[in-house]
């Protein structure tokens, strides 16, 4: 399966419910530990929750596949899906800002760049 369709559909999905700040990285050519990173942000805990609970949904209907791990909840400001090869953080923007990952894997080419 291409995970450049996985990666291109979350960031669909994650727009689909009024997500924002939306970025695709693109990580192989700098990191063995995935393909791509989605990031996004959302206003309040209960966005992130549906869309988090969205991206589950609609991944498992589109290609078959559930993540192998969900880290956290709406209610602690972030959220990180991994789907193995694409890995998905959700934010409220407080701590988007905290851990500042478009700064540490600056090196990654952008591939979508959604405000």
């Amino acid at each position: 399966m291409d995970t450049i369709l996985i990666a291109r559909r979350i960031v669909d999905l994650i727009s689909d419910k009024k997500g924002e700040k939306i970025i695709l990285s693109d990580l192989r050519p700098i990191s063995p530990i995935a393909d791509f990173f989605v990031i996004g942000e959302a206003p309040s805990d209960r966005q992130l929750n549906a869309i988090t609970d969205y991206i589950r949904e609609e991944v498992k209907a589109d290609f078959g596949i559930i993540p192998q791990q969900v880290e956290g909840r709406g209610e602690g400001g972030w959220v990180l899906i991994d789907y193995g090869s694409v890995i998905v953080h959700l934010f409220e923007p407080t701590m988007r800002s905290y851990f500042n990952l478009e700064e540490l894997w600056q090196e990654a080419p952008v591939l979508v760049r959604m405000q």
